[in-house]
Formats: structure tokens, sequence, C-alpha cells
């Protein structure tokens, strides 16, 4: 027996596609009548339940741990300390206030990321039908096993992974699988031997659990359960993935708090060692050390940050782009590459009649004069589309290709349940995958009229006549050539061709298959799952933004070439300029013979991707990234989450997203709009640079507290209190620095260039300017201190250093707005937030200084009107 279960297991990573039915059921060790009770069980028992694995979920307790250990979070810790050690309980307070948000949030936004196994387990049918012992039963789908007999019918979710063994004009939905807007037509004929490696999609023997049967039924034998199925194999995927990489912006804050550690250390060690070869006491030094790393550390800096991205999380949700993962705001607008899902992200995931052809001549769809009546007839009469009044609307169900006609039909003015009522159909020869046709009989008052639609060359090779502009007549040779001329056109623009033929009878005939032979060739449609009307602009501004655009799907070749030339993702005038803008397409049997060294040297050439598998998503993901560019990826299906783990952003679609997709997603659209991710790129971008613009503001505020401090000791001068670099720190600057975070964008910031992710945070000047100017403002305060005391008393002297501190950094905010105008030439109220701000903190820096009471718990006193 253990020989047997062994032989089994090694048999499980067959390729079945390529096997003949008899050889599945002897590799599996069944028949077609089941297994036995007693074998089942043994089963389960030796390969476990179908169903997904449990997420392991780590404590609350280590998730707060990982939260705390961040650098600006200790840095944080030790202003805390520090403030608790000078006295000042109130600061402490608000230090460790900072200290829990920052946590609380961390905490929340992990938790939500481990939901996304939790979705996988919706995807199994709670039933399933099987075969035991030659009778069929309905079990719970958990305990189905390798080498169970399933019987499936239209409307059932498939249960597990299965070689089809019966087949009956079996179709099935593998759009969350493989991207494929139409269900897939299936058979139980074993595939070629040289296709042992095609991808899932092409494996038309095969089911797949997460996928659904539309049309037809089948019996099939279980060869994967659980989480060796397709869809268990992206779980683990999904598990595997690191969930805690930092983000772009994360990396440059953890990078900026070692600059200010090291600031820190050596500054405040040089004030103390000062001081005391000065002769101050070490208890005074040390304080006035204390003081001056206080002023060091930016406090409020980790709360600004995450309200500017909350701030920004409001606004793009009212664009219908909702984050899920707060720093990934900020990480949209540093992306260089976005690697999309085909169906239902760039295109609308409908199949749409777009070209006709009768009467040699093809024409738009949007010609609707230029249609026969026989033709539109067929399109609605063969047709098994089930039509539903809603309030407001028309809900129409049934096979996408089908459906797509009566829409059409119905947008020029014909009702289908009407006509049907009009001309009842009598008879029918359903729809057979080895013929390739279906056929109506209907009853009207001329007599009995069949109508046939099917594949074009099956068609027509039945077809003796033709329906022209002039009547019925004989199909001659040039006839055909001119159909499938045509044909051969529309195939070539990735259009899914349908030819459509009818037959008169004064009575329906006795042998039924005379209605598809000597028929009357009417004309054919061309279909296609047509682009967004939106996302050929939403495409071309990403270009001007110098990001590329990739497409990645489980379509045809033809499809997807065809879709992504409309869109402009594929360009002649394209060449690898850059790295970013290679016009390639590859299939996904190309891609399984490349090597990752190979892929990783060709990614760049590449703009399409088509046939792919979950593992080449996650590899061409990985390529871009190793290459060092910020990469994004779209999807709505399970065969998406794994790489929308693996990419620096995962983005989801909300409407047509599986909840595995939006599960593992950093952002997820509402109204699955490729183009509303323009817009989330360009209030990233914005969000970085108003995130710059308050860093600036806050470090050279810092950096002239520390300037004017170490100045002073080296004079031995005392010019400020802790208490007032934490007033001015945590109060007057908190305001302005919030208001520079609601700026509006720059005028270009879609014609830049994406920031690399490698980039200093404080290239591009930053650096050099926080120096320069927070020496600028030490320098005034210095300044106003030394005037005022050759005038006045020490008193005066440090509240006119203490409020030139708070005023100046007011007026530096309003000449931070822009990066690229000066002051002078920026509309003065297109940021009210900032004028407030200012207004505000500029009445509580006077109301310290006047306000009886207020000015001895601040240590100042108040100014005359010559001393202000």
């Amino acid at each position: 027996m253990l020989d047997m279960m062994d032989s089994i297991a090694k048999n499980i990573l067959q390729p079945f596609h390529v096997m003949a039915q008899n050889e599945v059921l002897q590799k599996l060790n069944t028949e077609a009548s089941g297994l036995t009770e007693e074998e089942a069980s043994r089963r389960l028992k030796q390969y476990g339940s179908n169903r997904m694995a449990q997420v392991h979920r780590r404590s609350l307790v280590l998730r707060i741990f990982d939260q705390l250990l961040n650098v600006m979070v200790l840095i944080l810790s030790i202003a805390a300390i520090i403030s608790l050690i000078v006295g000042d309980v109130k600061s402490t307070a608000i230090i460790a206030f900072v200290i829990i948000m920052n946590t609380v949030l961390g905490v929340i936004q992990e938790s939500r990321a481990e939901k996304a196994l939790e979705a996988l387990k919706n995807l199994a049918s709670p039933e399933a039908e099987v075969r035991r012992e030659g009778k069929a039963r309905m079990i719970r789908a958990e305990d189905l096993t390798i080498g169970d007999i399933v019987i499936l019918e239209a409307g059932d979710h498939v249960p597990a992974d299965m070689r089809i063994i019966e087949a009956a004009n079996l179709k099935i939905e593998e759009a969350a699988l493989t991207g494929e807007s139409v269900p897939v037509e299936k058979t139980a004929e074993v595939l070629p031997a040289e296709q042992t490696d095609v991808v899932i999609g092409d494996r038309r023997n095969m089911a797949y659990l997460g996928s659904s049967v539309t049309y037809g039924r089948a019996a099939g034998v279980v060869t994967a359960t659980g989480m060796q199925t397709e869809t268990g194999k992206i779980a683990g995927f999904i598990n595997t993935q690191d969930q805690f990489e930092e983000t772009p912006l994360q990396k440059k804050l953890a990078e900026m708090s070692k600059y200010i550690s090291i600031i820190i250390i050596v500054v405040s060690a040089v004030i103390f060692v000062t001081g005391l070869l000065w002769g101050r006491s070490f208890f005074d030094m040390f304080l006035t050390s204390v003081s001056l790393a206080v002023a060091a550390i930016p406090e409020g800096l980790p709360a600004i940050v995450t309200i500017v991205l909350a701030l920004g999380v409001q606004k793009m949700a009212r664009k219908k782009a909702i984050i899920r993962k707060l720093p990934a705001v900020e990480t949209l607008g540093s992306t260089e590459v976005i690697c999309s899902d085909k169906t239902g992200t760039l295109t609308k995931n409908e199949m749409t009649v777009t070209m006709l052809y009768h009467s040699h001549a093809s024409f738009s769809a949007d010609r609707p004069d230029a249609i026969p009546s026989h033709l539109i007839h067929a399109m609605i009469l063969c047709n098994d589309t089930r039509v539903s009044q809603l309030p407001g609307s028309v809900e129409l169900t049934g096979d996408p290709t089908e459906t797509a006609l009566v829409r059409f039909a119905q947008e020029n003015g014909m009702n289908k349940s009407l006509l049907d009522k009009q001309f009842p159909r009598t008879a029918e020869i359903a729809f057979d995958s080895s013929r390739k046709l279906m056929t109506t009989v209907h009853q009207t008052p001329g007599g009995t009229v069949s109508y046939t639609k099917g594949a074009l060359d099956i068609l027509l090779d039945r077809s003796n006549r033709i329906l022209d502009g002039e009547g019925v007549r004989e199909m001659m040779i040039a006839d055909r050539e001119a159909i499938q001329k045509v044909s051969r056109e529309m195939s070539g623009q990735a259009l899914r061709v349908l030819a459509f033929g009818f037959q008169r009878f004064s009575d329906l005939p006795a042998d039924m298959d005379h209605l598809e032979n000597d028929l009357i060739f009417t004309g054919f449609v061309g279909m296609i799952d047509p682009p967004r009307p939106e996302a050929k602009a939403a495409v071309q501004i990403c270009r001007d933004a110098g990001i590329k655009p990739v497409m990645i799907t489980g379509d045809h070749l033809e499809t997807a070439a065809a879709i992504a030339r409309q869109l402009g993702i594929l360009s002649d005038n394209d060449s690898p300029a850059e790295g970013l803008t290679g016009s390639e397409t590859v299939e996904g049997r190309m891609l399984e013979r490349m090597s990752d060294e190979e892929l990783l040297k060709r990614v760049q050439q590449f703009s399409v991707y088509a046939r792919v598998s979950p593992e080449h998503k996650v590899r061409i993901v990985q390529a871009w990234r190793k290459l060092g560019r910020v990469t994004a990826m779209t999807g709505d299906g399970v065969n998406d989450a794994p790489a929308l783990k693996a990419a620096d952003i995962g983005i989801g679609m909300g409407i047509t997203g599986t909840d595995v997709a939006k599960g593992v997603a950093d952002m997820v659209l509402a109204d699955d709009n490729f183009a509303t991710i323009v817009s989330a790129v360009e209030e990233g971008r914005r969000i970085f640079s108003n995130i710059r613009k308050a860093v600036h503001f806050l470090l050279s505020t810092h950096l002239g507290e520390v300037f004017a401090l170490f100045i002073a000791t080296l004079l031995n001068w005392e010019i400020l209190y802790p208490i007032h670099l934490l007033w001015v720190n945590l109060i007057i600057d908190t305001l302005p620095a919030l208001a520079l975070g609601m700026e509006k964008p720059e005028d270009n910031i879609m014609r830049q260039k994406p920031r690399k992710s490698d980039t200093n945070f404080f290239a591009g000047g930053l650096g050099a300017n926080i120096i320069v100017h927070g020496i600028m403002k030490g320098f005034l305060v210095l300044i106003t201190f030394i005037v005022a005391r050759s005038i006045h008393s020490q008193e005066i002297a440090m509240t006119a250093a203490f409020t030139t501190l708070g005023l100046v950094q007011l007026a530096h905010a309003f000449t931070l707005r822009s990066e690229y105008k000066p002051i002078w030439k920026m509309p003065v109220f297109t940021n009210k937030p900032l004028i407030f701000a200012a207004s505000v903190s500029a009445l509580l820096q006077i109301i310290v200084v006047v306000l009886p009471g207020l000015n001895n718990i601040f240590k100042v006193v108040q100014l005359k009107w010559e001393e202000w």
C-alpha cells in the first residue's frame, strides 16, 4: 500500500494534459467509476484536506516591537527620556503621543496585508459532486482527494485541479486565473507530447480550482488539491514574499535619521566638552547638551510625514484610488515601470462587436444603417443569452460572445425579447466544439427559417449561396476569396471572427443534419474586448512622465499586441533608450526557456508579455526591480496576486478584482480605471515633493537652533531655554509644515523623469539649502540677541531671540512653496492653509510673550512696542 501511495505522490507532478485518459487514471491508480470510500479516506489522510494553508500570524507583541525598532522612533524615545530628565513632562507626553500614533498606524497597516490568504479560501466550492464506487454523491469540497472523479455542470465552481476525462460542449471561465476574458472551450482529448510546457491557458483538457463552468458538462479526475493546486501555488507565492520590505520613503527617512543621530552625538559632545573647558558646572553643561539634543531632534517630523500621507490618502480616495498601506502613497511618485494586466484593466473586460462584413464590404459597427436584417436577426435569434429587465437597466446573462451580439443589436434598436416572441424557436442544434456551429430554427410568417453561426472556415465550407445587395445567389470562388481576405485582416487586428448563415424551408426537414448544409452565407462580425477609451491618454501621460507601461496578460499574443498598439504601449518608433522604451513582444513559453540572468538582460526590450503564468509575472517584476527600477503592478485576478505582492506597489481593481488581489494590493482602484493611476502617480509625486519641502522647513529650523546654541555656548552665552526649543519645534513649526504638505503640484510635475529609488533624499540641492538656510536662521537669532543685549537686559535679549526664532520660521515657509519658482512668482492664495497656519502660529508666538502667566511659564518678559 505504501509503495502505491508513493507512486501516486510522484505522479502528482506529471504533465497530465499530454497523457491519454486511461494513462492518467492508471498513474493516479483510480477508475472512471471513482474511488472507494475506504481508499478516499486513506488518501485524504495521506495528502491532507483540499483547502488553503492557514495564515501564520505574528503576535501583536512582535508587531509592536518591530514598529518601536524604527530608527526615528528610537530617536524620539531618546528625546522623550531627555525631556523627562529635564523635568518637562508636557514635552515628554507630546513625544510619547507621536510614538504611540506611529506604532498603532504601522500595526494596523501590517495586519491588513495578512487577510489576502484568507480570501483564497472563498475560491473553493463548499460542495462537490463526485463518483464514489460508481455512484454520484455530494461531498464537502475540502474532502476531495487525488484520484476522485468530479462531475461538473454549468454554474459549478471547479473545486480542485483536474484532468477532464469526459466533456460535452464544455466551456470554463478562467479569467481570474489566466486573465482571458472569454470562456475557454474544453475537451477530454489528449494534447500533443511536444506541448508539455504550455501555459495554463492552453491546457484545454485541464480544469483548475478558482475557475467556473459557464456551459456544458464534464467529468474529471482530481490531480491536485489544496496547496498543490495552481491557486495553492499562488497562495504559496504570496506567503513567501517579504511583507515588511521598506518603501523608498521609509528608506530615505531612516537614512535621514542616521545623519541626525550622528549630528546629535557629535555636536552635543563638543558642546559638553567646550562648556567644561569654560569652567561651567557638569550639571549645567549636561542640561545645555540636552537642550541641544532636543533642538536637533525633529520631534514632529514623523507625525507630520504621517499626516501629509494621510491627507494624500483622503485626496486620492476622492479620486477613486484607495490606499491600503500609507507609505505606498509616496512610492507611486517614484514609479518607473507599470506592469499592467490587460483584461479589465486596460480593456473593458466586455466583448464588443467592432466590425461587420456583408455583401463584399466590411464596415464599422457604428453604422447600423448598413446592417441587413438577416444578419442582425441571426445575431439575436441564434443566441442563448437571457435578457432580464431591471429597474433602469437591462441585464444580459450568458456566454460573453453571445451577450456581445445581443448588446450590439439592442444598441441598434433591436429587442431580443420581442424578436423571440415574434419568431419563436421551434428546434435547435446546440453548439458543439467538434462542429464549431450552433443552429436554431424559427417559425416566421413566411415559413420556417434556420439560423446558423460559428467558425468562419467551417460555416463557409457548408455554404453554397450568398446574400448580397442583389439578393440570394450562388457563391463563387471569388466570393470565398474576398471573405477569407477580410477575415484574415480582422484576425490580424486580433478580432474574434464569428460567421452567420441561414436557410428557408416550407416545413422543418426530417433530417436535422441538413440544417447545417447548403447554407446561405449572410456575413460575419469581428469582436474584441476593446481598450478603455481613457486608457490610451493615460498611457501617453505615463510615457511623458518617463514611466514605461508594460502589458502582462494570459491572453494570446496577437490580441495583446493589437490592444497594445491601439493604446500606444507598442510603437514602431520606440527604441530601448534608457532601458524604458523597448517595444518587443514575448510569449510565456519563451520566458520558460529563459534563465533569470537572460531575462534580466532582455527585460527592458519587452513591452508586451502574452500567455504568461503567475510565476512568469513574478519573474518579470523581480527582473525590473533587480535593475533598480521602482515597479508597480496592476491586476484584478488571482493570477495577479503574487506579482502584486512582489512589486514595489501593487495596484488592485476594486470592482472586478478578486478578494485575493485586493488583499495583497497597496492601492485599490475603486473604478477599475487605468487612468486613475495617472492621477495617483501625480499625487504621489506631489506628496513626495511636499514632504521634501516640510523636511527642508523643519531641518533648517533645527539646524538654525543648533547653530545658534553652538555659537552661544562657545561664547559662554545663554540665549534659549529648552522649553523655547520645544515650543518652536512642536507648536510653531508644526502647522506651517503641515500646510506645506498641502501645496498644489508644480506645473511640470508630470513632465519630469521619475526619481531613482537609490537617489539620496537630500539630492538636488536640498541638503545644501537646508545648511545655508539653517545657518542664516541661526545667524539672525544670534544678531537679534547681540543687539538686544547691547541695549536691554539679558531677559529681554532672550525673549527677542525666542520671538525671532519663531517668526523667522513662518516667513521662511512661504519661500519654500515651490522648488522652481521664486516667491514673487507664486500666486498668494493658492495655499490658503499656509496663510491660516502662519497667522495662527504668529498669534500663538505673540500670545506667549505678551500674556501674563504664560510668559512666566516660558521664562520670557513682555516687550514694549519699540522692543518689538
